[in-house]
Formats: C-alpha cells, sequence, structure tokens
C-alpha cells in the first residue's frame, strides 16, 4: 500500500519485506526506513492535517497481527496496537485524527484511540476474512468488504450492523467511498467494478472503463437541465455526457486542435467552443451540428464567456487580445488590446457591458465592451494570471495565479480584498458557488479546494488521480463537476453551508 503525505512531495509505502519506507517523490530518494514489524507490512495511512500533527504521523497494519503508529520526521514508533488474532488488512484514520478503524483476516473491525493506543471496540459480523475497510464522510459510519462475499455497513459509535449487502458469488478485495457518502465502489476478484447504494442495499450497473476522452480535458460546463455536461479536449473534440448514467451521448469534432473553452448558451441546445486552431466554433448539442466558425485570432482561443443577452460572447486569446462576437451574424464586433501576454482566461460582469480577463502578464485587467477600454488594471499576483471568476453581486472576483495563490478583488476600487493560500502548485481553474460565498479551485497539485471567501479559509479539499484542469458549477447543483489531466470527468459533492 502507499500513501502520499498532504505537501504532495512525499510518500509513505508498506511492503511484505517489513518496512515502511518514505520517499521524496520529485528526486526519487529513500528518506527513511521504518522497522518494527515482524512480518508483511500490509496497509499503512497517512494521517492529513485535518487529523493528527500536521501530516506528521503514520499508521501501519502487519501480518505480525500489530498495527504501529509512528513519527515520519523522526522515524520512531510512537505506539503499537495489539487486539487483533490474525493479520491486519487494511487501516482508515477517522475524521476526528484521534481514532482509527483496522480490519483484519480474524473477521473483525477494531477502533482504536491512538493517542492512548487503546482498543475501543471490536466490531463482530463477517464470517471470513474483512479485506478492506472505508470511511463514510460523516466519521460515524464505515463500510467494510469480506472474503464472505458481503459488504457491510457499521455504525462505529455503537459497533452495530446498519446493513448487509450480499448476493455476490465473487470476493471483494476493496472498497471507496464516493463523496455524496450514499454509494462505495467495490473491486472484485476477476477485475470487476461494481457501484452499491448503502442507503438502498442495492448494486448499481457495473462502471464501464472511462469511454470517450483520449487525452486532457480541459473545460467542462453544465447544461441548464442539471443532467447533463459537455467537456472539451485537447484531442480535438467536445463531448455531451449524461451525468445520471456516465453514458456519452454525443461526439462533436471539427477543431483542428485542442479545444480549451466551452461555454453554454442559455437555451441550453448551443455550446461554443475556443480552441488551439485559432478558432471559436459554435455547436448544436442535439444534432452534434457545427453551426458556425469564427475566425480573427491569430493564436489560441483559451477562454470564451457567454453575455447575459445569449446573443454575444466574448474570447480570449494567445494573440494577447480579447474579441467580442455576434453569435448570430458571426460579425466581430470589438477588439480588446492591452495585455501584454496572453490572454487565458475571462469572466463577464452581470450588467452584461463589462468582462475581467486574465492574463499570464500577471494581470488582471477590467473592459468596457461597449467601447473596447480598458477601465483598470488590478495588480497583485507575482507569477501568470491563469484563472478569474466572478462573485454573483458583480463588484467581486476572484483570480488563481501560477504563485499557488487567489485572490479575492473590488473590481470597483481595484484592491485586494484577501490572498487565499494553501495550494501546492499552480491554481488552474477556479469556480464560485452560487452562494457567493465559496468558491472552488483546481491545482496543478492533484487537489480540488473548497473555500470560505469571507473568512479567507480552506474548508473543504478532494484529492483526484491527475491534475484538475476544469470546473464547473450551477445554481441548485449540489455538485462540483470537474475534468482532470487524464481524462476523466467527475463530479464531487459540495458541503451543505
Amino acid at each position: 500500500d502507499v500513501a502520499v503525505l498532504l505537501d504532495g512531495r512525499r510518500a509513505v509505502s508498506a511492503s511484505k519485506d517489513g518496512t515502511l519506507r518514505l520517499w521524496d517523490l520529485e528526486t526519487g530518494a529513500m528518506l527513511r526506513t521504518f522497522k518494527a514489524q515482524t512480518d508483511w507490512v500490509t496497509a499503512v495511512w497517512v494521517m492529513a492535517v485535518a487529523m493528527l500533527l500536521d501530516g506528521r504521523r503514520a499508521i501501519s497494519g502487519s501480518a505480525d497481527w500489530t498495527l504501529r503508529l509512528w513519527d515520519l520526521e523522526t522515524g520512531a514508533m510512537l505506539r503499537a496496537l495489539k487486539g487483533h488474532t490474525n493479520r491486519v488488512t487494511a487501516v482508515k484514520v477517522l475524521p476526528d485524527g484521534r481514532r482509527a478503524v483496522s480490519a483484519s483476516q480474524d473477521g473483525t473491525l477494531r477502533s482504536w484511540d491512538l493517542e492512548t493506543g487503546a482498543m475501543l471496540r471490536t466490531i463482530n459480523g463477517h464470517t471470513d476474512a474483512v479485506t478492506a475497510v472505508a470511511m463514510l464522510p460523516d466519521g460515524r459510519r464505515a463500510v467494510s468488504a469480506s472474503v464472505d462475499k458481503t459488504l457491510r455497513l457499521w455504525d462505529l459509535e455503537t459497533g452495530a450492523t446498519l446493513r448487509v449487502l450480499e448476493g455476490h458469488t465473487s470476493v471483494f478485495q476493496a472498497v471507496a467511498m464516493l463523496p455524496d457518502g450514499r454509494r462505495a465502489v467495490l473491486g472484485e476478484w476477476g477485475n470487476t467494478l461494481r457501484l452499491w447504494d448503502l442507503e438502498a442495499g442495492e448494486a448499481g450497473a457495473t462502471p464501464r472503463p472511462p469511454q470517450g476522452h483520449t487525452d486532457d480535458i480541459t473545460a467542462v460546463a453544465m447544461l441548464p437541465d442539471g443532467r447533463r455536461a459537455v467537456s472539451g479536449s485537447a484531442d480535438d473534440t467536445l463531448r455531451l455526457w449524461d451525468l445520471e448514467t456516465g453514458a456519452m451521448l454525443r461526439t462533436l469534432k471539427g477543431h483542428t486542435g485542442g479545444v480549451k473553452a466551452v461555454a453554454m448558451l442559455p437555451d441550453g441546445r448551443r455550446v461554443v467552443s475556443g480552441s488551439l486552431d485559432k478558432t471559436m466554433r459554435l455547436w448544436d448539442l442535439e444534432t452534434g451540428a457545427m453551426l458556425r466558425t469564427f475566425n480573427g485570432h491569430t493564436g489560441a482561443v483559451t477562454a470564451v464567456a457567454m453575455l447575459p443577452d445569449g446573443r454575444r460572447a466574448v474570447s480570449a486569446s494567445h494573440d494577447k487580445t480579447l474579441r467580442l462576437w455576434d453569435l448570430e451574424t458571426g460579425e466581430m464586433l470589438q477588439v480588446l488590446e492591452g495585455h501584454t501576454y496572453w490572454v487565458t482566461a475571462v469572466a463577464m460582469l452581470a450588467d452584461g457591458r463589462r468582462a475581467v480577463s486574465a492574463s499570464w502578464d500577471k494581470t488582471l485587467r477590467l473592459w468596457d465592451l461597449e467601447t473596447g477600454a480598458m477601465l483598470r488594471a488590478l495588480d497583485g499576483h507575482t507569477d501568470r494570471v491563469t484563472a478569474v471568476a466572478m462573485l454573483p453581486d458583480g463588484r467581486r472576483a476572484v483570480s488563481g495565479a501560477a504563485d499557488k495563490t487567489m485572490r479575492l478583488w473590488d473590481l470597483e476600487t481595484g484592491a485586494t480584498l484577501r490572498v487565499l493560500e494553501g495550494h501546492t502548485n499552480t491554481v488552474w481553474v477556479v469556480a464560485v458557488l452560487p452562494d457567493g460565498r465559496r468558491a472552488v479551485s483546481a491545482s496543478w497539485d492533484r487537489t480540488l479546494r473548497l473555500w470560505d471567501l469571507e473568512a479567507g479559509l480552506e474548508t473543504d479539499r478532494f484529492t483526484g488521480d491527475a491534475a484538475f484542469t476544469s470546473v464547473a458549477t450551477m445554481p441548485g447543483w449540489p455538485y462540483v463537476l470537474t475534468g482532470n489531466k487524464i481524462g476523466q470527468v467527475a463530479s464531487f459533492q459540495v458541503p451543505s453551508v
């Protein structure tokens, strides 16, 4: 097993040679070896900053029937936890950071107090070895998988079995919870994945291998019905998806370079895209037909934003300009010049007359679309500005940059209201939630982070399989839709305020 530390630069591995090893992922160097167990080390979990001592400790489980708590900075073994009567196969830490739950070939789960080493509870029910365990987001329940071919949902406070999910003829080897806290993905012998609804106690359709895009997903947008989304990719295509079933409904082909931007028209039937081929294109999602090509930019079109009237759009480009277009006629209405490097993002203000842009020249700029005049330059970032999104009040915007920060701006005065720090790599995308109080950021550090804009604090985070490259939100939809560097589209449930 392997777990990555919060800094994203180090990882700790567990091995059959009876050791844990700490690694520098940037250089490949082995930083430290931890050895105390007398048999195979079979499970490891590195604690997060919100849980335990700023990610400085790890807990391991072993075939010697014990769990051990380690200090990753010094290599010291802090505590041995004994109680299981067979190999420990899995371990997870509860959100409070003070307790852990383990699974074993002795057929039990056990909960532990990590501060004292005390075993708090033995959880019985499985009739064979327990192979995997996962925590639900509420921190009070866990789900386990077993060689007895059942999945069990547990109340960790009481040890009670809340639900038994059975009916499969194969053994569950792994389990992971979805962010909604209701569903789990199970890995079975025979290379099968199954999706289970824990509330209903039913197995869903077997998820199919990722289909559709064959390269990075660079942009996503929600349709107004909240059931479908459109994605753009470096594979030169756009694809329409059913979010309920995961089915790909349509592929839109026509661009001759990677798609960098997508924006929905208010009618929910058409979408506009921007591409490395230097064009913007208008599409009919119902038929898949390309309705119009907009030529004019002399560099890649990196961002597109719709005006409230649904008839015009503004595009941003590597040619250092923004351009205003009439989507009905294809006419280019305005060229906005002022940036001194690539323009990477654009967002519309609620009045429909102004837009704010972000650029690799380290600035944001506020524009009057009617006259083409630049109204204000916003300085503060110390590296390329990669993203910008408007707050619903129409007066403030939030930006992301290669300096690893986000900034909240007052567009009327140009003042930086707040600097949000936490990411360990470029902030690639930002989106403001419909409540106007929170924002979500996606970064090359492989995390998606939720922020309280008023307090300037990170309130939640998700870590993905690859760098997140696109984010979309929609009023009334309690999820964030994302795309990543390996062609995956996924949704994450946003905690309620």
